[in-house]
């Protein structure tokens, strides 16, 4: 009877334990489960994006069984605005519905393909695509400005500037590649609030920084995992820090804040004379310039275009004044939708901002047809938001 009693025991132990490992294992299946659904549904978007992207090089054979991203007609669309991405008329939001928003993967791509970059340096198609792929979703798609669609416009422009008579026949792969590659990556992770509000409201960032470029900083370590964890540039040699560097020597440009600094070295070198692009240094100090240009280039664009993107950012700007109204926090400058108007956003922006560096920017060029078309976009917009013209606008046109 005791044996018995003994033996009842150990399997309701048994059972128990088998019980317990069970729900153990269900635990971990279902993480499992989870994991493999996340990157399942983001290897899925890899196949279309590399799917899409071979298609419109025309490496695949359209056959009415096949998987494709779009049909005939957008893929058709958006293979002949590649064709004419060198235009500074280029239309990103046209893009970006064309591709079915993924301008910023298609145009990477096309870009790599066109300079040869995965060829030169020996880049794994699959982890590019996976690289890109990760730093498109890190965008935050809810920003009406500083979004996916932002990366891929200032990338478009930062090739426009690459290919200037000026920088282009001195420019070396690595160049190329980081001046794409900043400019694809140099807003990822944007919270859509700026330094300030980070700062005021003891965001962790803030303190991970030191209140110091911390959005830009961000941007770049986040480049940098995405980087690491894709392992794009695992096979090259060990001096990859370096470009790890030089990436966030570009991006930490971009730091407003730091628009003085720039434009003054800029000048002085501009009154000198001494720019020579034969040297590393001074070609990632132009790379910075063009960078810093690119981003701040939406009043360069003809009108229509740069109407939208002068209203989202200052959507983006109210957005964050309502949220410091309602935590009771001072309004930020340009964020008071009741006080601050987009037009005199846009004035004081470009006055303050915009002009003086595409100023130098036409100086450096000698100047270009490409310089001089943007200061002619560049002014006539900023007559457009003055009070006295806005007066001659129907508010339908408006």
């Amino acid at each position: 009877m005791e044996g018995k009693a003994k033996q009842k025991c150990r399997r309701q132990f048994f059972l128990l334990s088998s019980c317990n490992s069970l729900k153990y294992v269900n635990a971990q299946q279902g993480e499992v489960e989870a994991g493999t659904r996340r990157k399942m549904k983001r290897l899925l978007s890899f196949q279309r994006y590399c799917h899409a992207s071979r298609l419109l090089r025309g490496l695949v054979p359209h056959t009415p069984g096949s998987l494709h991203l779009l049909d005939d007609d957008y893929l058709g669309q958006a293979a002949h605005m590649l064709s004419k991405v060198g235009k500074w008329n280029f239309d990103i939001f046209l893009f970006d519905r064309l591709t079915n928003g993924n301008s910023l993967v298609t145009l990477m791509c096309h870009l790599f393909n066109v300079y040869g970059l995965v060829h030169h340096f020996q880049l794994d198609m699959v982890k590019l695509h996976r690289f890109l792929g990760m730093v498109q979703e890190d965008y935050h798609s809810q920003n009406p400005y500083h979004n996916a669609v932002h990366a891929a416009d200032v990338t478009q422009a930062m090739y426009c500037y690459l290919k200037e008579p000026k920088l282009a026949e001195q420019l070396s792969p690595l160049d190329v590649f980081l001046g794409l590659m900043a400019a694809a990556t140099h807003d990822v992770d944007h919270p859509g609030v700026n330094q300030p509000f980070l700062i005021k409201t003891r965001h962790h960032l803030a303190s991970l920084y030191q209140n110091t470029s911390v959005l830009e900083s961000h941007h770049w370590r986040s480049t940098v995992g995405m980087l690491r964890e894709s392992r794009l540039l695992s096979h090259l040699p060990a001096d990859m820090q370096d470009m790890e560097q030089q990436l966030g020597s570009l991006i930490l440009a971009t730091d407003i804040s730091r628009q003085n600094e720039f434009l003054s070295t800029f000048r002085e070198h501009l009154d000198n004379q001494d720019l020579d692009l034969q040297l590393a240094s001074h070609r990632h100090f132009i790379l910075q310039i063009a960078l810093k240009c690119a981003d701040v280039c939406n009043p360069c664009r003809f009108w229509e275009l740069s109407k939208q993107w002068s209203e989202r950012v200052c959507e983006e700007f109210y957005r964050q004044g309502d949220l410091e109204r309602k935590f009771d926090f001072e309004i930020s400058p340009q964020c008071n939708q009741q006080a601050d108007s987009v037009p005199a956003i846009q004035i004081g922006f470009i006055s303050y901002i915009v002009e003086p560096l595409f100023e130098e920017w036409l100086r450096f060029t000698e100047p270009s047809p490409l310089s001089q078309n943007m200061m002619g976009h560049l002014y006539k917009n900023k007559a457009r938001w003055s009070p006295e013209s806005r007066r001659g606008i129907s508010e339908d046109k408006f």
